[in-house]
This record gives C-alpha cells, structure tokens and sequence, in this order.
C-alpha cells in the first residue's frame, strides 16, 4: 500500500501529551478540541485527514458522511463500538486502535474485582467509614480451588487466566477464534459455553460488543450457573443482560457483579448499581497512567508508521492491508490496479462487470491474493476520480453493486509469481496475466494472447484487436502519426493465426478512436 498522505489530525478527547508531540515531531499538525458535540465535530472533521477519539467520541455515519478528507480514525484504546466501522469501511477510512494498550490495565482490573467480590472490599470499607465494625457482615470465600470462566480468550483474557492461575484458581474459557491448544498453553481448558455456564464459581467476559455478544450473559444462561456465580464486566456494557443480571442478583441466582462498563454510561437507571451485591466503577480499564501513556504512545506511532509506509499496525476495517507495506508489494498492487483498468478499457460493454476472479501463481504471492483481489478492484471500478475506490473499500463497494469476488492461488512453481485477473461482462469473459519483472509491472497476457514482449504498465497505452498482417503496424503507425502521436514501442502476439490483441506504447491518447475502425475490430486506450 502506498503510503497515506495525513498532514492535519484532530484530536477530541484527552490523550497522552506524547500522542501530540510524536505526531507534531513527523510533521503532522495537531489540534486538540476535547468536548465537541456532535454538532461541531461534524463542522470540524471536514478540514482533517485523521481523527483521534478514545471511547466518549460517537463518529457515526453523519460525522464520517461529513469527513471530505478523512482517511484514519484512530482510537487510543480497545474497543471501536463508538465508531462505525462499515460507513468508515465504504468510505475508504481505516480504522484502527491500539490492541495491546490497555491490555494489563484492563486485566488488573478484572482481578481487582474478582478479589473484591471473593472478600466484599468496597463494601467493609464503606462500614468501616461509617464507624460500623461488623466483621460477622461481611464474610468472604477463598479463590483457592475455585473454577473462573474467561469468555474471550484474547489478550485480556489471557492475562486475567495467568493471573488469577496464581490464586489456585482453575480456569475454563470459551472462544471461537483462539485455537484450544493455544489457550491450553497457558493454562485454560476450552469448551462450549453449554459445558461452561455450570462449571464456573466466577464468570467474566472480555470480547467485544456485536450482535452475537450482546446478551450473551442472560436469564436463560444464569439458570444454567452454579446458583451464587459472581460474574464480572470490565469489556463493553450489554454483554450482561442488565436487566437479567438484576433479576439473578435479588433471586439469588448471582452472588455478585463487578461492573466497569454499563450499556448507557453514566447509566440513566441506577439499580443495578446500587444493589448490595453490586461492585461498580465508571469505565476505569484503561484508567491507569501506564496505559493512557501506552495507548496515546501506540496510536501516534501507528498512524506515523502508517504515513512513513513503514507498516500498518491495528487496522480494524483493513487486515489485508498489513502485508502490503513492504517495496515489493507496491509493485505488485500496482500490478493488480493496472490490469484491472486494462480490463475495464478493453472490456467492449459498458455494463460493469458481474464476476471478478482473480488467481495467484507461484510460492512469494501466496499470502497476496487478498490485496491483489482489492487492487485489482481497484482498477475496474475506478473512474478517475481522486476520491474513488481504494483498498480499504474496493471488496465492500464491489459487493454493494452486486460483483462476485472470488480469490483462489495456485501452488504452479512460478520463479516470479503471477497474477491472473478475469471478469465476466454481459457473458462474456475476459482475462489478463501480469507479473512483476525488474520491479516494473508487466502484462504477459491479454484474452488469450501471449505478447512477445512484457508490456511495461504505465504511461499510455493503446490496446486493438486485429488479423495479424504484414500491413498492420505501418497502418496503425501511419493513423498515429497522421493524428501527431508518436509510438515508443509495439508488443504483438506470439499467435500468427486468428485475431490477436496487439499493444502500442504511446506518447499521447489518440483523440478518435475510431480512426483505427477500418483496421482493428477492438481498440481502447488508457493511461496507467
């Protein structure tokens, strides 16, 4: 990926000082304006190429549909459910945070209150505070041979299982996208959440916030614990059924919550707070000195690595994107853009196309398809346009008009690799070859016809389909120069029979195509 262009950045909410001072030390220009409504965020955000948030800053589909400029939206923290992704994702905005910023202050924090529902903590202290010595009140029960459920087995939940292992805790999880041998590696034994729910004597929950998380703790899995189970949230607010959870607390079905993160914050019905069983804090995960420092740290760093093409680090919206940050792959998502534009130019319709197939060939593309599938998109979508498809948004804006993508390598022992892109339009099937060859994109191959030589893809070129004939290239030539276009080179097929897709490099477009209509019965042009 070429690097982005990101000269002003607006920062909204407090950050670390050192977020400021690394942008403005790589050049970039900072403006902090903390407590914007949503209102002046909107009028603000056209005049900026990035925009730095933690958790209080909502960038909806108004805030980014007013983003002219925009093209990073970096959160200094975890979660990203107070931006949304797939309106930033079709506007060609990356999204990313900082994975690993928070990660043990978070995890402290579950443990903190793990412990203080174990011993009732905050509660003694209170007593204690109104000058009540009631030891009888408040006892406790050790952690020592009890088992925890860690639902979400990423890095948090991680940390929390090593953690709490070294209060003799055993730890059971569930998660399915961390491999079972993984989490069996340090020390937690995987199953469904069916087998889980009755096991555990403490419950808590570290994955993000979607539809298929949302409630996940509800009356129907409370019935299924073990009747007194604690549980805890220090992930993102509706994960816990609230309403549920204060149902199993005043039946006793729960013993205790620790609760960090609300599904409103500040919460608008206080109850569930103030229950007696209720430990809570107002969103304190990442509240720690070390972990404001890290994630203000990480995310300038990030967007600065980002500019530099150095790498691409938390992109949330554009995974396939942290492979393209290396010389090699900038030539060969050029490649994709370039055949792809062939393709489109010489594809005779109009019509946009409805499938896309792109295959790899050869050991060093093997992990490339992914962004040769979006470049490749790129180019047949483009229409010129400064602001038009890019890699962040090629596959989701291909999808929405209702392109097929498929994407498939092949293991063929290709010394240089190659790629080979074709697209279905109106029925009709056309197909190009590339490969990068001395660092320089080259076309192999155009509908079946083999070119003697590698067409260089840039600069202009004319594209026609002809009967190969000894009179073809002075006519053509004579055409071009009877229109003051000078011809740097000429490629033709390896066929000699049967019409054959010819190439011309050239100094300038030719204005009238259609002078070349007595001699060739396809032509387009188009510069890369």
């Amino acid at each position: 990926m070429a690097p982005v262009s990101i000269r002003r950045v607006l920062i909204s909410e407090s950050v670390d000082p050192s977020c400021k001072t690394i942008l403005q030390e790589n050049g970039i220009e900072v403006t902090e304006k903390q407590n914007m409504s949503k209102d002046e965020l909107i009028a603000q955000i056209k005049d900026y190429d990035g925009l730095i948030v933690r958790s209080a800053t909502k960038v909806t589909a108004d805030v980014i549909g007013a983003a002219s400029s925009l093209k990073v939206i970096g959160r200094a923290g975890t979660g990203v459910d107070n931006v949304d992704v797939d309106v930033a994702t079709k506007k060609g905005i990356i999204v990313m945070n900082t994975p690993s910023g928070n990660t043990i202050s978070a995890a402290e924090l579950t443990c903190t209150l793990l412990m203080s529902l174990s011993r009732h903590v905050p509660q003694a202290t209170m007593s204690m505070k109104a000058e009540n010595w009631d030891r009888k009140k408040f006892m406790g029960a050790e952690l020592y041979g009890k088992t925890l459920g860690i639902v979400g087995l990423g890095r948090i939940g991680k940390e929390v299982a090593t953690r709490m292992q070294s209060f003799g805790m055993r730890t059971i999880g569930y998660d399915p996208i961390t491999p079972q041998e993984v989490s069996a590696s340090w020390g937690v034994e995987q199953m469904s959440l069916e087998e889980l729910w009755p096991q555990c004597d403490y419950i808590t929950v570290h994955t993000p916030l979607m539809p298929s998380t949302t409630g996940l703790l509800n009356d129907a899995s409370f019935a299924k614990c073990k009747r007194g189970v604690k549980v805890v949230n220090c992930a993102r607010g509706g994960i816990i059924d609230e309403a549920a959870l204060l149902r199993a607390l005043e039946s006793g079905q729960c013993g205790g919550a620790g609760l960090d993160v609300f599904v409103e914050e500040p919460p608008r019905n206080w109850a569930l707070v103030k229950h007696p069983n209720v430990i809570s804090c107002p969103h304190l995960g990442a509240s720690t000195k070390e972990a404001q420092a890290r994630c203000g740290q990480d995310i300038a760093l990030q967007i600065v690595d980002m500019v530099k093409g150095k790498a691409l680090v938390g992109a949330v919206n554009a995974q396939v994107l942290a492979s393209t940050f290396t010389p090699e792959s900038q030539q060969w998502i050029r490649l994709g853009e370039a055949m792809g534009r062939v393709l489109k130019a010489c594809s005779s319709s109009k019509q946009p196309c409805a499938h896309v197939h792109i295959t790899t060939q050869g050991d060093c593309l093997k992990k490339s398809v992914g962004f040769l599938s979006s470049a490749a998109v790129v180019g047949l979508l483009s229409e010129g346009s400064e602001n038009g498809p890019n890699l962040v948004n090629a596959l989701p804006l291909a999808e929405e008009t209702g392109i097929t993508i498929k994407k498939s390598h092949s293991d063929v022992n290709e010394a240089n690799g190659t790629c080979m892109v074709e697209v279905s339009v109106n029925g009709s099937i056309y197909k190009a070859l590339g490969s990068v060859q001395a660092e320089v994109p080259v076309l192999l191959e155009l509908n079946g016809s083999v070119f003697r030589q590698p067409i260089p893809l840039f600069g202009n070129l004319l594209f026609f389909r002809a009967a190969g004939s000894p009179q073809l290239l002075p006519s053509v030539a004579s055409i071009l120069a009877a229109a003051g276009v000078e011809m740097d080179y000429f490629s033709a097929s390896t066929a000699s029979e049967g019409d054959q897709w010819y190439c011309m490099g050239i100094q300038s477009l030719l204005g009238d195509l259609g002078s070349l209509k007595p001699l060739v019965k396809e032509a387009a042009q188009l510069t890369v």
